[in-house]
């Protein structure tokens, strides 16, 4: 009679890793583009911003708040992303105005793609003396996406695909 094979060993996941920082409050998104002839471009609030969150991350790293295989980590993994908005005034902004231009900054300096968040939080807070985002982005090992779908792509060529695109993207702003 045969019996049935042993269940493989479970696979090795490591730990997950997390980074905060404080960043300023980006511009709403009403204030983060401009019409140049037929194109649209940054405006200088949203370059500054995207230069201060470059600044933010590389103090951190000089901190030793990011470490290196912190940073790899982040590029290779799915992520959670919890981002609380200090606003001067509860009603004057939308709590999701600031979030791409936000997630497209620290994917810039950081050196990964947005696409792989799948856990988002977005908290609406007032401090009118210092408005600020504090955020915390973390490595989410063991996520696993609904059962009631049955995922008809290829999950181990999907995993060299986000592999390959960390490996060409341009390494992170230093």
């Amino acid at each position: 009679m045969p019996t049935a094979a042993p269940p493989p060993p479970a696979a090795f996941t490591a730990p997950p890793v997390a980074l905060a920082l404080t960043l300023p409050l980006p511009p709403g998104v009403n204030n983060q583009y401009l019409q140049v002839g037929r194109r649209r471009v940054l405006s200088k609030p949203a370059q500054t911003f995207n230069r201060d969150v470059l600044k933010a991350v590389e103090r951190a790293r000089r901190d030793g708040i990011v470490a290196a295989d912190a940073e790899a980590a982040l590029r290779v993994s799915l992520l959670g992303v919890y981002l609380t908005f200090f606003f001067e005034t509860p009603l004057r902004r939308d709590l999701d105005g600031g979030l791409k231009i936000a997630l497209d900054a620290l994917g810039r300096a950081l050196g990964f793609d947005d696409r792989s968040v799948v856990d988002l939080h977005l908290t609406k807070r007032i401090d009118p003396l210092r408005p600020r985002l504090e955020l915390e982005l973390e490595t989410i090992p063991d996520w696993e996406f609904d059962r009631a779908y049955v995922y008809l792509g290829d999950a181990a060529a999907d995993a060299d695909a986000l592999l390959a695109a960390a490996a060409t993207a341009p390494p992170p702003s230093r």
